[in-house]
C-alpha cells in the first residue's frame, strides 16, 4: 500500500474512478471535472498507464444480448499438482473462448472458471468436449447463474 500511496496523489484517484465509470470521458470533460487542463490530464493518465495502474480499456457487452444466456461458474480440481498438469490446464483455459475469468483458488478446488455459454446443449458441449478431455483433471462442478445479483468492474479507491 505504500507504494501506492507514493506513486498517486488524491487527483490520480479521482481520475482513475472517473475513467472506470465512463473510459470515453474526453480530457477536456475530465479537466473540468476536476479543475486541470487537458494537456495535464493527458499526462496524468499516460503516467497511469506506464505504472500500470490502468492496464487497458475495453466496452463491456451485454451478454444476453449476443445470445449468450447462460452464466457458470465451473470449479475444477486436478489430480496431481505437477508442473505438466498445471502448464496444460493453464494453457488449455486460455484458449477457451467461452471462459470470461479463471482463478486459482485456495479450498475444495484449485480452479473457478467464469463461463458464459448459448443455452444447455452449448454447456454441455463445453464440458464433454473441451474442458473435461484436459489431461490431469479429476472433478468438475458446475453452478448455472439464475440471477446476477451485481456485476461491476469497478474497483473502490478511497
Amino acid at each position: 500500500m505504500e507504494r501506492y500511496s507514493q506513486e498517486v496523489d488524491e487527483l490520480d484517484k479521482t481520475l482513475l474512478n472517473e475513467l472506470q465509470v465512463d473510459c470515453r470521458i474526453s480530457n477536456v470533460e475530465l479537466g473540468r471535472r476536476v479543475n486541470l487542463s487537458p494537456p495535464a490530464i493527458h499526462a496524468r493518465i499516460k503516467r497511469l498507464e506506464a505504472l500500470g495502474y490502468i492496464t487497458h480499456y475495453t466496452a463491456v457487452v451485454d451478454r444476453e444480448k449476443v445470445g449468450y444466456d447462460l452464466l457458470c461458474f465451473i470449479s475444477v480440481t486436478l489430480q496431481q499438482h505437477q508442473l505438466q498438469y498445471v502448464e496444460k490446464f493453464r494453457t488449455a483455459v486460455q484458449q477457451m473462448p467461452e471462459v470470461l475469468e479463471c482463478h486459482f483458488m485456495t479450498g475444495e478446488y484449485d480452479y473457478l472458471l467464469k463461463v458464459v455459454v448459448r443455452s444447455r446443449k452449448d454447456l454441455e458441449r463445453f464440458l464433454m468436449d473441451v474442458l473435461t478431455p484436459i489431461p490431469g483433471i479429476a472433478r468438475i462442478s458446475t453452478s448455472v447463474v439464475l440471477t446476477e445479483i451485481k456485476h461491476t468492474m469497478i474497483v473502490a479507491l478511497d
